[in-house]
């Protein structure tokens, strides 16, 4: 690993220290894991937070984007909090972690539509 890529510093984060950190509800139950981070080749913000969720064992486990918006850093928690419940969740715009997902700015819209967040897609 690369030294630049696993420092942080203040509010800044490597990108490969979020893959794996935990989200949870305000409920405190743990919803799944940050897998990817989907940015902006642009301007290099962050966009999409891509969560694991469902399934048991590793199977029939989904993929959730979550607007980079909705989160908010738990210091306490050490991770990610969302003002959503499982049920709320399953409901949500996913796809297989197995399959072929093409994005496309339609496909971002409902998620941003979803979680009532200002569209990037626009």
């Amino acid at each position: 690993m690369n030294e630049a890529t696993s420092v942080t510093s203040g509010n800044l984060i490597a990108a490969d220290k979020v893959d794996g950190t935990s989200v949870y509800n305000f409920a405190g139950d743990k919803l799944g894991t940050v897998e990817d981070i989907m940015i902006d080749k642009i301007s290099g913000r962050a966009i999409y937070a891509v969560m694991s969720f469902g399934g048991f064992l590793g199977m029939g486990e989904k993929h959730h984007p979550l607007p980079w918006a909705t989160l908010k850093y738990d210091t306490q928690k050490g991770g990610y909090m969302i003002n959503m419940d499982k049920k709320q969740l399953q409901d949500a715009p996913n796809y297989d972690i197995d399959s072929e997902f093409e994005w496309t700015p339609e496909y971002g819209r409902k998620v941003d539509s979803y979680y009532k967040t200002p569209s990037y897609w626009n």
